[in-house]
């Protein structure tokens, strides 16, 4: 599989990709989920942030979720739907792996973003990107990315 990060995912399909951006920058808190040790999901709040051509994930020291994406850095990333139930722009998702980020990458994040000491930071790379909408009150279009193949678009009835 390609490694593919945010860029590259902006380059590939720049409209796409700034839908799901917007999607995410509407409301601070997220759903992430992790696989935990014995291999079943953990779902738990957190803000993404897009800063540099990345997808970043900090998250609290030695978290569960953290310490889940230590060991198996599998993860999937659903924005908040907002309030009510219009979902609008559209239900995206992400979905990769991450690596974790120390050193001097951290401190100039640390820098730039200020986020409460000590932190955990991770990298995603991603492997599918994936946005759900209805479309004329009719149709349920799905559209799905993953690095490397064209997008494509799913209606169905």
């Amino acid at each position: 599989m390609i490694p593919a990060n945010w860029a590259f995912f902006t380059t590939a399909e720049p409209e796409l990709a700034t839908l799901v951006e917007q999607r995410f920058r509407a409301f601070r808190h997220h759903v992430l989920a992790t696989l935990r040790k014995d291999g079943s999901p953990r779902t738990s709040g957190l803000e993404a942030d897009f800063r540099d051509g990345e997808l970043w994930l900090g998250m609290m020291p030695d978290s569960l979720k953290a310490l889940d994406l230590r060991r198996d850095p599998r993860f999937a990333l659903q924005a908040n739907p907002g309030e009510g139930t219009d979902m609008g722009g559209g239900d995206v998702r992400i979905a990769g792996r991450v690596h974790e980020v120390e050193g001097e990458r951290k401190s100039r994040y640390a820098k730039e973003v200020e986020p409460p000491e000590p932190f955990h930071l991770f990298r995603a790379e991603l492997t599918e990107v994936v946005r759900t909408r209805v479309e004329d009150d009719r149709y349920l279009v799905v559209q799905v990315w993953t690095p490397g193949e064209p997008l494509r678009t799913i209606r169905r009835t």
